[in-house]
């Protein structure tokens, strides 16, 4: 994830709103037994915390995706491997 997109997510006054999520009661229940167990207050935050970890897991998958693809179009246009190396190295130290 980018930092700029992870200072914004830090940032506790962001924008919210409100859905309505329908969902089997014995979930609900089985959410409110191990929110409890994981130390959460309820099991409102257990759900935000389970959305954030596999947003967050989504997002990394489709960023990968997207370099990947990068990588192999510039490969497919006579970019030396050596140059793409040395450029995703100068990225990630940065």
């Amino acid at each position: 994830m980018k930092i700029e997109t992870l200072k914004k997510r830090l940032n506790k006054n962001r924008p919210m709103t409100e859905i309505t999520l329908k969902i089997p009661s014995d979930v609900l229940e089985d959410l409110k037994r191990v929110a409890l167990k994981l130390g959460f207050s309820d099991y409102q935050p257990l759900i935000k915390a389970y959305i954030g970890q596999s947003l967050r897991k989504d997002l990394e998958l489709l960023e990968e995706d997207t370099i990947t693809a990068f990588i192999a179009s510039l490969e497919r246009h006579g970019v030396n491997n050596d140059t793409i190396k040395e450029a995703l190295s100068e990225i990630v130290h940065h």
